[in-house]
């Protein structure tokens, strides 16, 4: 689906990703984990094309993502930005339409299929009875949970989430990554997270990518990666690890 291979991304004279490889497959999720400063954004801004690449290659289906055009992208790829405040007067449910335009609609122009899917996506994501507020009268959770909304309404077979449960409570947190998961598993789609919460990275994710500064430090499932030794190297702490009594997924506890 997406293969990525020794890519590395220089601004000006500073390489920020180095040689980093890795293939996001369908009904996977990856989770990209690492400090402040690490990359993760910056990582995951090339993977839908929109910073370039100083060298390596992105595959998107076995065809060079630079082929492709903005619109065929958008099609198949859709991205969660860390930064989405909206500053205009749009309603919640024009913006998350607007998540069809690359299907060939806009606003004005929308279909009863788009009205539908727009719809679902916003019941999905717990969201149904914001669609007519005004997204710059949002909270932060709630104008979070709307732009994931717009995201699904893409219908994109890849997600690329910048810290999608930021600004969310406990319980919010947990739906979207459930989401995210079903959303794999029923659509044969894929996604790559950016989580700074080890422990939702240890439940929700296929595998997981440690990067510190800029170079994988660790790739693999969440049970291999997120051991005393790599967590040490990468956020300088110390940690307790055992095993969540419900899920059995490794569990992760930071000791002061």
């Amino acid at each position: 689906m997406l293969e990525i291979t020794n890519v590395s991304i220089c601004y000006e004279t500073r390489e920020i990703i180095s040689d980093v490889s890795f293939h996001l497959e369908p009904g996977r999720i990856i989770a990209l984990l690492g400090a402040n400063g690490a990359g993760k954004t910056t990582l995951l801004r090339a993977l839908n094309g929109t910073l370039p690449m100083s060298k390596g290659s992105i595959l998107l289906n076995e065809k060079s993502l630079s082929e492709y055009s903005r619109r065929e992208i958008a099609q198949k790829i859709s991205v969660v930005a860390q930064e989405n405040e909206t500053k205009f007067p749009v309603s919640v449910l024009e913006y998350v339409l607007s998540g069809r335009f690359s299907h060939g609609t806009a606003f004005g122009w929308e279909t009863e299929n788009d009205l539908r899917i727009a719809e679902n996506a916003l019941r999905l994501c717990d969201s149904a009875t914001l669609k007519n507020r005004l997204m710059n009268r949002l909270s932060g959770g709630e104008r979070q949970r709307i732009v994931l909304a717009r995201a699904l309404a893409t219908e994109a077979q890849i997600l690329l989430l910048d810290e999608p449960t930021a600004n969310l409570d406990l319980a919010h947190q947990a739906l979207i990554f459930r989401l995210v998961r079903k959303r794999c598993e029923d659509c044969n789609s894929a996604a790559v997270v950016i989580t700074h919460d080890l422990n939702l990275a240890a439940e929700f994710a296929d595998q997981i990518i440690l990067l510190n500064r800029g170079r994988i430090a660790a790739k693999g499932a969440p049970e291999a990666v997120l051991t005393e030794e790599n967590l040490s190297e990468v956020f300088n702490m110390k940690v307790l690890l055992d095993e969540n009594p419900i899920s059995k997924k490794i569990r992760v506890t930071t000791i002061y």
